[in-house]
């Protein structure tokens, strides 16, 4: 069969343009997210590290430290590549890195807001140590931050995480034993240390912003409902000799809707650990409520509630990563975060002027 000239040029051609067509490759979505470190002090060395070793859907993958004798300890330990590894200044550098899509804020207080912004201006995501940070502003420009680079903001409450705070919860949403009257909540222990961030009102020190989250925190998920009003608060110090510039001890009475009181006390100084709700047709009580071995309670008509789970901080981090991947809220962002710390300011002008302080 004959062919002309121009129609075998444009045939060639055609057949030419689909050989070298370029290959379009999608990428697979991550089944595990790199997670870096950001201070690697007790709580990153000895359970955040730990903990990302039975994690399932997240991974240590790098490091910030200021501190460059610890680089090839950690290197060793976990596998860290050298390219994953960054200090203070520098940090700004993972935006480029593929292999890191969590930043993890694990520093004083008072440094929160400075590294988490600079986390979020990566395009990472950003997880955050509890305390968000120590002022309400700070904490709405942490969360600023991650909105204008369309990032996950999680704070690290291990505790919402847990079963069996999850059942403390639930009996808050479900009221099996009727409107809850009173809920007092103490968490505390002895701090031997004279130096240390603590104990430094530069850095976020005091046991408000410690401690003292955990039965704030405690009281606002049992009553399911926002606090109304600081009804009273004592800040204090049996060591004037160490805590001189924070308080060692809080306590605080807060009123809730509906006319129910929380009464909460932390304490560096006592070792206490217990949640009781009082209700119009029985009662519940957790002791431990707050302990990373597990929390544990049972209820006025004898229900145990005990449920095992291995690690506390990998069920944390699994439930943060799985939000990311799936798109979805994360069970503590920072809008839960800033809550607590608007309370606490509240606290401290209450114990400040004696007054009480409407929320």
């Amino acid at each position: 069969m004959s062919i002309n000239r121009r129609e075998f040029i444009k045939s060639t051609a055609a057949l030419s343009a689909v050989s070298f067509m370029p290959t379009i490759i999608i990428p697979r979505a991550k089944t595990s997210l790199g997670v870096a470190l950001v201070g690697l002090g007790y709580y990153s060395k000895d359970l955040l590290s730990p903990a990302l070793q039975l994690t399932k859907k997240c991974h240590l993958a790098g490091i910030v430290t200021g501190s460059p004798e610890k680089i090839p300890v950690w290197e060793q330990k976990y596998g860290i590549k050298s390219k994953n590894v960054y200090n203070y200044q520098n940090m700004e550098e993972i935006a480029n890195n593929d292999d890191i899509d969590v930043i993890y804020i694990v520093l004083p207080p008072a440094m929160h807001a400075e590294y988490a912004i600079k986390a979020a201006n990566t395009g990472k995501n950003v997880w955050v140590e509890k305390p968000m940070e120590v002022t309400a502003d700070k904490c709405q420009a942490m969360i600023d931050a991650a909105r204008k680079n369309k990032v996950q903001l999680a704070i690290g409450y291990r505790l919402q995480h847990e079963p069996n705070t999850q059942e403390l919860i639930k009996l808050g949403k479900d009221r099996p034993y009727g409107a809850i009257k009173k809920v007092s909540a103490e968490a505390g222990y002895v701090d031997p240390r004279t130096n240390h961030w603590k104990q430094n009102k530069a850095l976020g020190g005091g046991v408000m912003l410690d401690m003292g989250v955990y039965p704030l925190n405690a009281l606002r998920y049992t009553f399911q409902s926002e606090p109304t009003r600081v009804l009273n608060a004592e800040l204090t110090t049996t060591r004037p000799e160490i805590y001189h510039e924070v308080e060692e001890i809080g306590k605080f009475t807060l009123e809730f809707p509906g006319g129910g009181i929380g009464y909460g006390m932390a304490s560096f100084g006592q070792n206490i650990n217990q949640l009781s709700a009082v209700c119009d047709k029985g009662s519940y009580d957790f002791s431990p409520f707050q302990g990373y071995s597990g929390v544990k309670g049972k209820t006025s008509d004898g229900r145990i509630i005990n449920i095992p789970l291995e690690n506390q901080q990998a069920r944390q981090m699994d439930d943060d990563a799985n939000a990311i991947m799936t798109k979805t809220k994360n069970i503590a962002p920072g809008e839960e975060g800033i809550r607590d710390i608007r309370i606490v300011e509240a606290i401290k002008e209450c114990a400040k002027t004696g007054k009480s302080v409407k929320l």
